[in-house]
């Protein structure tokens, strides 16, 4: 589970029906800075997130496909599932502006 920034949304006219009605979001990791890394991912969203929110990501594979619940389990690895207000972290610089 990591915390992100949501940089931007793919759209893709044929897909696999898990994704049917669902947001695809590219979310960018974050250090404890609260500065974007080289890394990131392409998450479903679960939470109604948007380009340029602070969200909280699931990213471990069985866990993530479970949040959706539904049958058949396609490839997902990351869930957008919350939409982050504070972070209250003691000695850290990070600081939220959602």
């Amino acid at each position: 589970m990591y915390i992100g920034r949501v940089s931007g949304t793919v759209v893709a006219t044929i897909k696999n029906e898990t994704f049917d009605g669902r947001k695809l979001l590219i979310v960018d990791r974050l250090n404890l800075e609260g500065k974007a890394t080289a890394k990131y991912d392409i998450a479903v969203d679960m939470v109604q997130a948007g380009v340029g929110d602070l969200v909280l990501v699931l990213d471990e594979g069985n866990s993530a496909r479970q949040i959706l619940g539904r049958e058949p389990m396609g490839a997902i690895r990351a869930v957008v599932v919350g939409i982050v207000d504070e972070i209250d972290m003691e000695g850290s610089p990070f600081r939220v502006q959602a």
